[in-house]
């Protein structure tokens, strides 16, 4: 699996080495920007599965480093692709919210038109359809507003920020779907535990999110409970200019995910009640 140090990929090891043997890279081990180096990987290591759980992931540095961010989240999948095709192994990809523009005022599915408004959800589009084109038996999973425990997210950035100011202004005109990485990670692993066969069956593009809908100022409310300081304030996106463009409307529609797995993610508030109570570290007996 690639992104082994990620949000997501951090939560997946563990999990996916209860099912089989797992070779984890990370940045260090694996250039996802060096396509000749994800193919000596790929030959070498010769995988039934193969979860891609890496990503550029700066959204607004996206801007300015168009090709640092194709690279990795266009080029890079359609590389694992074409690999996982010739070897014949399965493979899972993550993508994002942020290929549709956010104009809708009902969760998109995924038969949805597609319209990025920043480069990092062009890039995004571009390599799940790099995936979904080349043949390969893949799983294109869309997630959004992800957070964890740890690294750079959300929720720590909230808890960083309380604890050094009296006041948080938060856009509140942008609504999406706050989505746990051990959530993620273990919907993951319950849909491969079906085994290879019976995924390929399944093969092809779903939403993968939490039930429900907040804001990011309702998100941050949420994190901090009834603490005071620091107090939140709501304001809006123009009060808050961004180098990339965000979406006003990032919910998705999981029902496909849903009735083709048997089983759906907890509300959104309920995953981070769980988080918020949960070590940082996933326990033994969360693995499975």
């Amino acid at each position: 699996m690639t992104g082994a140090g990620g949000q997501v990929g951090a939560e997946l090891v563990p999990r996916l080495a209860a099912l089989g043997t797992v070779v984890a890279t990370d940045r260090a081990s694996l250039d996802l920007a060096a396509p000749d180096a994800i193919v000596a990987a790929m030959r070498s290591v010769r995988p039934a599965i193969v979860v891609n759980a890496a990503a550029y992931t700066a959204v607004d540095l996206a801007e300015r480093e168009r090709d640092a961010a194709f690279a990795v989240n266009a080029a890079a999948p359609g590389v694992l692709a074409d690999e996982a095709k010739r070897c014949g192994a399965l493979l899972v990809h993550y993508s994002t919210d942020y290929v549709f523009d956010g104009r809708a005022s009902a969760p998109y599915d995924e038969d949805a038109p597609a319209a990025p408004l920043s480069v990092y959800g062009e890039s995004k589009l571009a390599g799940e359809r790099a995936v979904l084109a080349s043949g390969a038996d893949a799983l294109v999973l869309r997630t959004s507003w992800v957070y964890g425990l740890t690294g750079r997210n959300f929720l720590t950035t909230i808890r960083r920020l309380a604890a050094e100011r009296d006041e948080l202004r938060i856009v509140d005109d942008q609504a999406g779907v706050p989505n746990w990485s051990r959530a993620l990670a273990r919907a993951t692993a319950r849909v491969l535990a079906l085994g290879p066969a019976a995924v390929r069956e399944r093969r092809g593009l779903y939403h993968l999110s939490s039930r429900g809908v907040t804001t990011w100022c309702g998100f941050a409310r949420a994190i901090l409970g009834d603490a005071e300081p620091p107090r939140v304030v709501a304001i809006a996106t123009a009060d808050y200019p961004t180098p990339a463009r965000r979406p006003a409307y990032g919910v998705l529609a999981t029902g496909r995910f849903e009735r083709t797995f048997g089983f759906a993610l907890p509300g959104w508030r309920e995953a981070l009640d769980e988080c918020l109570h949960a070590p940082a570290a996933p326990p033994p007996a969360d693995v499975v």
